[in-house]
């Protein structure tokens, strides 16, 4: 079991109002109490989401840079621990929600850019192949090609004592010496879950085994290198620190958006009503060898 001091993130980082911005965001953001978006940098576009079997994914440009835009979309202040390709962009540890990430005043947002290097700097992202990739670089290729935000909502302060009334002289009611002077009724204990059964763990087993034919299928049918997320340059992006105590150990919202190259969203069926482009042969006949004819003569 986790210590319970981990329950309180007291590395979070917080962004500096500078970076904020209020503006509307577009309707195919993805989330309930954040607001997620992919941004190419280079063209300044908002990434389209698509959603093809529960899935949402997102359409990348090899070389471009990009970023991942949070928005707090509650009226308090929430927790987001971001993953990249299964990698926490801001201590690059492996992915657990119970990592450290960044902290969003209410309705503000932020353009998380890159790979935290310091207080002050990122190493920026941009679309690479996926051997590439910060995560394969780094032996960690198995979950490249998605984005993760977990969404925490804050621990409130519990509510001031409410004052008793005072009784000067007699007994007290029955009913309110009772309430007065028997203290707290202890705390019903929590029954325990009943375990799976049995065809229930084999539901899971098959869905799991359903789930890698299916990542299998898709690799397969991907015409083009699947894209990872690169470790580019370094970029200034100034936050700092505060504290957070999060009201739960799992997260209020988990957030997943997948991400691969256009050519090989439409080879997948992810981007709908498009032709893939035909790929040129480069030997459409292969005839017997000779040697190269003269072209023909234009009189």
């Amino acid at each position: 079991m986790k210590p319970l001091a981990r329950r309180t993130t007291r590395l979070a980082l917080t962004a500096l109002a500078s970076l904020a911005c209020f503006s509307a965001m577009p309707a195919q953001a993805v989330g309930r109490l954040a607001d997620i978006h992919v941004v190419d940098r280079d063209s300044g576009a908002t990434l389209p989401v698509y959603r093809h079997l529960g899935e949402y994914w997102v359409a990348g440009r090899p070389g471009a840079r990009y970023a991942v835009s949070v928005r707090n979309a509650t009226g308090a202040r929430v927790l987001g621990v971001v993953s990249v390709d299964g990698v926490n962009v801001v201590s690059g540890e492996t992915a657990s929600w119970e990592q450290t990430g960044y902290v969003l005043s209410p309705w503000q947002a932020f353009d998380i850019t890159g790979w935290r290097k310091s207080d002050a700097e990122v190493a920026a992202f941009h679309f690479t192949a996926s051997q590439a990739s910060y995560a394969a670089r780094t032996g960690r290729p198995d979950q490249v090609g998605v984005i993760g935000v977990a969404v925490f909502r804050e621990k409130l302060p519990p509510p001031p004592p409410v004052a008793m009334p005072y009784a000067p002289t007699g007994a007290l009611p029955e009913a309110q010496d009772r309430s007065m002077g028997a203290g707290p009724a202890p705390a019903a204990k929590a029954a325990p879950a009943p375990a799976p059964a049995a065809a229930e763990s084999r539901a899971d087993s098959l869905d799991a085994a359903g789930a890698r034919s299916r990542e299998e299928a898709l690799a397969r049918a991907a015409p083009a290198p699947r894209l990872g997320t690169g470790h580019g340059e370094r970029e200034g992006s100034r936050v700092v620190h505060t504290t957070f105590e999060r009201r739960s150990r799992q997260p209020d919202e988990l957030i997943r958006i997948r991400y691969d190259s256009a050519e090989n969203l439409v080879a997948l069926g992810v981007i709908p009503g498009a032709v893939p482009m035909p790929r040129p042969n480069p030997f459409p006949e292969a005839p017997v060898s000779r040697y190269v004819p003269d072209p023909p003569v234009y009189r």
